[in-house]
């Protein structure tokens, strides 16, 4: 993870969001969950530059979507009970994969925040397509 394709995809997030008719924040974070851009939209939520850098720090920490997570965090889920602290299970974390010859691995995350959930997740996917496409 580089500065310069971390602000393109936090410029393809804030297209999205455009499109989407939402006013989002939107952070990327390398593989450790260290912040390594993040923007936020006039007029967004006050909370954004809380929540996208947590959902992207999510997404990392535990190698899943935190739309995945939302479900398996819920009451009677597998994984009930872990929400708390730095994770933040609702949708809009996604993690970014990198092969590494043995494997892929998680080498860095997209969180967004301040649109309904679905916009959110619409927004990271956006963001993750530049990751993907690099």
């Amino acid at each position: 993870m580089n500065l310069e394709l971390a602000l393109r995809m936090t410029e393809a997030a804030l297209k999205q969001a455009v499109r989407e008719g939402a006013t989002i924040s939107v952070a990327v974070v390398d593989e450790g969950g260290h912040l390594v851009s993040f923007q936020r939209m006039e007029g967004a939520e006050i909370a954004g530059p809380v929540l996208a850098p947590r959902k992207a720090y999510t997404s990392v920490a535990l190698r899943r979507t935190t739309e995945d997570l939302a479900e398996l965090t819920a009451p009677g889920g597998e994984l009930s009970g872990l929400p708390g602290g730095r994770f933040l299970c609702v949708g809009g974390g996604v993690p970014l994969w990198a092969d590494y010859g043995e494997g892929e691995r998680v080498v860095g995350g997209v969180g967004v925040s301040g649109g309904t959930i679905t916009q959110d997740v619409r927004c990271a996917e956006a963001a993750a397509s530049v990751w993907r496409t690099r």
